[in-house]
């Protein structure tokens, strides 16, 4: 029984020798693993402007003030898409019928509607702003200038992410008398876009001298960034 259990001991101390158990971090017994996070931008000059135009109107009745406000918008709409704004780039955003408990009007019923306008050329942002207050837009507020593939707009913000973490790890490499051998993980961790411009109103219409001329509009660029993890594995 001793000389078994003496062969037993042995046995387990020469495993022990061994290499042992792969690290679960992912690195082997002679490297030294490096976690780099690092972030990386990209700029984008904006394809798409929102803007939201509506239409406010008060009459004595709910009803009145109603069927005033959904003339109005009807014509506001017409304006819009007579500039080709297609329907599908238009959106109801709000309807509300409310009556009025303060003021000169108090008493009185305020019906209102808002839309989300899309315009996919920037450029024709400002006449189209022009043509819904000229057409009685007196509820005026945008636009979002944005890209509308975000995902294209943000490849580059990725590349220079993960460009920046490795030259950090090569600088923490050289430092260390080692050098890069392997990349164990990359973890992706968007931090999105950073709007850039932005342009705000709200203006009462005015049907004796409808607005002619748009806002300046300037796309500007908007600036995409991107934040990664990268596990390097160092070696000498």
């Amino acid at each position: 029984m001793r000389a078994v259990a003496t062969i037993t001991m042995l046995a387990l101390f020469l495993g022990g020798c061994g290499k042992g158990r792969p690290d679960p971090r992912g690195v082997d017994h002679d490297e030294v693993l490096l976690r780099i996070s690092a972030e990386g931008e990209a700029e984008t000059r904006p394809d798409l402007a929102t803007f939201s135009a509506g239409v406010s109107s008060i009459a004595a009745t709910s009803e009145a003030a109603t069927v005033a406000n959904n003339a109005k918008m009807n014509k506001v709409m017409a304006g819009v898409e007579g500039l080709g704004v297609k329907r599908d780039d238009t959106q109801t955003q709000q309807l509300t019928v409310s009556r009025i408990g303060y003021g000169r009007n108090r008493g009185q019923f305020e019906a209102s509607n808002t839309v989300s306008v899309k315009v996919r050329k920037i450029d024709d942002a400002s006449k189209i702003i022009a043509a819904a207050t000229a057409a009685g837009a007196n509820i005026l507020s945008g636009p979002d200038l944005t890209v509308d593939d975000k995902e294209a707009a943000k490849t580059t913000a990725y590349e220079n992410a993960f460009k920046s973490a490795r030259l950090r790890a090569d600088a923490y490499a050289r430092a260390a008398g080692l050098k890069v051998t392997r990349v164990l993980t990359i973890t992706d961790s968007s931090v999105g876009d950073l709007p850039e411009a932005y342009y705000g109103a709200e203006a009462a219409a005015d049907t004796s001298a409808p607005q002619v001329t748009g806002p300046p509009i300037r796309a500007g660029m908007n600036t995409s960034s991107a934040q990664v993890r990268v596990d390097f594995a160092l070696s000498k």
